[in-house]
């Protein structure tokens, strides 16, 4: 049994870290916190032990933590490290690397320039196997997650017949939990944004792929609207859902008004954290023009890249093959399951 430490109880961690308790393979060593506040008495009464920072102690004696997280690392075999972005190669640097100690970041995380902390960003539909000889790995924030679930099987079935794709990516303002960031009632667009580069690093510097991006006042979900142009004709919009059919972590969705519908479907049925886990294509709203196939899907934000953090967790402990490290990770998350209820429910009528 490997012992795990999850850095931080965020949005991320929290959810991580109530997932991986259940695998028998895995000992939750505790989660770090750095901030006095509600989270700490949720982790405590979920049964996880509360590790802060050493020089942070006293500003924690009202609540009954089990010690420094500079202690409990000594113990572990890997940290996954949800910290705000940019405290991650922080800890790398102070934490990590002193204590030779695996560890995953998440995707406020940099992989280029001076404060990188990692070359490799995982994604597990493409370079699943690039992860077992990798000490520090970034897993793709959700944006960068999902496009890899598109992508990558178009590229497999229609290769050199691919001549770009343009996305626009629609983010939501902040996450559900996030109550403390006001949505603001303004449409921001970002400079710059890092998903290019990130998406790049996986899929490859040679990927035609041209992004813009805009944040809209809501909690609930990405939504990503991506023209797939085609060397010739594109194909029928049929065939490019039948594509995805099979795809772990893809749901086809028809009469979809908004995110907020699937957000509360899933609360309906109870998913955990109302998360799907996964992205959802609108094929009512999906077509062909020509020679380009405008492709729209949604994307679950933050739950999106829970199940791709365990999966990266077994690739980096136990270098599982990839077909036996998703089907444990199934046996925690049920992915099939909620795509299953999610088609029956949004089904063609």
């Amino acid at each position: 049994m490997k012992r795990v430490f999850v850095n931080g109880y965020g949005s991320i961690g929290s959810r991580i870290a109530q997932f991986i308790a259940d695998d028998k393979e895995i000992e939750v060593a505790g989660v770090g916190k750095y901030s006095p506040d509600e989270k700490v008495a949720d982790a405590i009464s979920r049964g996880f032990k509360v590790y802060v920072p050493k020089s942070k102690m006293d500003s924690f004696k009202n609540y009954k933590v089990s010690g420094t997280i500079e202690e409990v690392l000594d113990s572990c075999d890997l940290v996954i490290d949800a910290a705000p972005g940019g405290v991650g190669y922080e800890n790398k640097k102070t934490l990590y690397e002193p204590k030779n100690l695996k560890a995953i970041f998440q995707g406020g995380e940099k992989v280029t320039g001076d404060k990188s902390v990692s070359t490799l960003i995982f994604n597990s539909r493409v370079n699943y196997e690039k992860a077992f000889e990798n000490k520090y790995v970034m897993q793709g924030s959700c944006n960068v997650t999902g496009m890899g679930r598109i992508l990558q099987p178009l590229k497999e079935k229609y290769g050199k017949k691919l001549k770009r794709f343009d996305a626009t990516l629609l983010r939501r303002w902040a996450d559900l939990e996030d109550t403390k960031t006001p949505v603001k009632d303004s449409i921001e667009w970002t400079k710059k944004p890092h998903h290019d580069e990130d998406v790049k690093n996986y899929m490859g510097a040679d990927t035609p792929l041209f992004i813009r991006v805009f944040k809209v006042p809501t909690r609930q979900m990405h939504v990503h609207l991506m023209d797939i142009r085609f060397d010739g004709p594109a194909p029928s919009t049929s065939e490019i859902i039948d594509l995805f059919k099979n795809e772990y972590g893809v749901a086809t969705l028809y009469g979809v008004k908004g995110t907020k519908d699937i957000r509360d479907f899933a609360e309906s049925i109870k998913f955990n954290f109302k998360d799907t886990n996964m992205i959802h294509i609108h094929a009512d709203v999906t077509e062909r023009q020509d020679d380009v196939i405008k492709l729209t899907y949604s994307d679950d934000q933050t739950g999106i890249v829970v199940p791709e953090n365990h999966i990266l967790m077994q690739a980096m402990l136990f270098k599982k093959k990839r077909a036996e490290a998703f089907k444990h990770t199934e046996e925690l998350f049920h992915m099939e399951e909620k795509k299953k209820l999610l088609q029956e429910h949004f089904s063609m009528k």
